[in-house]
């Protein structure tokens, strides 16, 4: 079985969120309870660190897990969706699990949990599984980590918290970066529903860190279940919790990872410092700084705001709804530039109005659109991304894949033009496989 065949079993199996949207989701924690049970709890063999959120969680566990790496830590890292190889999804010093553990990890399936030969666990069956693709990863993820001895492991939750297939680990401490609209059709339609499910991954006598306040009824959620479960919760954006490392204010620590949301990342993962201390865990100042300032090459981070080219200046990112694109169109607009070309692609399943109003306040003319759409079954097609855009006097040209878009648009600019890629983590995805495949 090569490493090419054994992917393409997982995500014929089970199906990918990430490629088909709901029809992939699955409620509920049983199927990774009799996983976790069936693999030994490997998990409870280390330290772990939960991060939840509805923006910004893969900057903040990638940073918290350079930080980790610095001090000297041997630092586990789960997170999603990926954007080139599955293996980007699990990483033991920022090094990607080999081809081998995930061939090794396929065979068992195909040999036993698949063919149901195992007494505490359902089969997948023919017409489809017993466990979603996530539940899976998950599983790989945690054994893998307990085999390579990690002292921490950096956990992103997939989608919400309470139900999420990573919320069966008991951290040492619990992270909810901000709360926004997405998966509306899972979480809920208001920010305090969001709220309340994220808020599930609050865990009795630990920890809990906010990041950034949205509103007091958010606010009053986390409260809530804090209280409920006895756990001392920090909101990073009090003043009062302005407290979160030595170096928290040196401004020497410059932050690899640009963009206005990572000031607010920042903040909330100097928090996260500060609690981690606390517990009695080392974390030195040094480590701290080596952390925020080379991030990128201690973890592999792709896809935030990520510099591509000079002349013109070349950017993607993975930012996907009205709470992180704020801060990506916000930031376009304030950067000296002649033309702005925007390669855009959405999913259907997010707010999609709400993003194109936004862009048509925030960014200011003279700007070029080139609409297109991600080789995913979730991508809204190019086309009605276009019609939709034509609603709020938005116009622009229709392509039908990322790499033809973003061709066009290098044509187009000029030396002291901005060229930007995004709308959905599955254009960048698209984007970066084609330039990967070039190189």
């Amino acid at each position: 079985m090569t490493y090419e065949e054994a992917t393409q079993y997982l995500f014929d199996a089970a199906p990918m969120f990430q490629n088909v949207g709901a029809a992939a989701y699955k409620e509920g924690l049983g199927g990774t309870l009799a996983l976790d049970e069936y693999f030994g709890h490997p998990h409870r063999r280390y330290r772990t660190i939960h991060v939840g959120g509805t923006n910004g969680k893969g900057s903040v566990c990638h940073t918290l897990a350079a930080i980790l790496q610095a001090q000297g830590y041997r630092v586990g890292l789960y997170t999603s969706p990926h954007l080139i190889d599955f293996r980007e999804r699990i990483r033991v010093n920022g090094e990607m699990i080999s081809k081998e553990r995930v061939i090794e990890f396929v065979k068992t399936l195909s040999n036993s949990l698949l063919k149901g030969e195992s007494n505490s666990l359902l089969p997948l069956s023919q017409g489809g599984s017993s466990y979603s693709f996530f539940e899976l990863a998950t599983a790989l993820a945690f054994q893998y980590f307990a085999e390579q001895n990690v002292d921490f492991a950096v956990i992103e939750v997939g989608l919400g918290g309470k139900l999420d297939c990573t919320n069966i680990i008991t951290p040492v401490l619990s992270i909810i970066t901000n709360i926004s609209f997405d998966h509306v059709q899972f979480l809920g339609d208001t920010l305090p529903k969001i709220a309340s499910e994220k808020a599930g991954i609050i865990k009795p006598g630990i920890p809990a860190v906010i990041g950034e306040n949205v509103s007091p009824e958010v606010k009053a959620v986390f409260r809530r279940k804090a209280e409920e479960v006895g756990a001392p919760i920090t909101f990073a954006e009090d003043e009062d919790s302005q407290r979160p490392a030595p170096n928290a204010q040196q401004p020497t620590i410059d932050y690899q990872l640009k963009g206005l949301c990572q000031e607010k990342n920042r903040r909330t993962i100097l928090t996260a410092v500060s609690i981690l201390r606390r517990q009695g865990i080392v974390i030195s100042d040094e480590a701290v700084k080596k952390g925020f300032e080379q991030v990128i090459e201690m973890t592999g981070l792709m896809g935030r705001w990520q510099k591509l080219g000079d002349k013109p200046l070349t950017i993607c990112d993975t930012a996907h709804n009205t709470g992180g694109l704020q801060y990506i169109f916000r930031h376009l607009a304030s950067l000296p530039h002649r033309h702005l070309h925007l390669v855009l692609g959405m999913v259907s399943d997010k707010d999609v109005d709400g993003v194109l109003s936004m862009l048509k306040a925030q960014i200011p003319s003279p700007y070029s659109i080139y609409f297109t759409q991600a080789s995913v079954r979730r991508a809204m097609p190019a086309d009605e991304l276009a019609r939709k855009a034509e609603a709020h006097n938005l116009h622009g040209t229709i392509y039908n894949n990322v790499e033809s878009a973003f061709i066009s648009a290098k044509a187009n600019a000029e030396a002291d033009d901005i060229i930007y890629i995004g709308g959905s983590t599955f254009v960048v995805a698209d984007l970066l496989s084609a330039i990967n495949a070039g190189k």
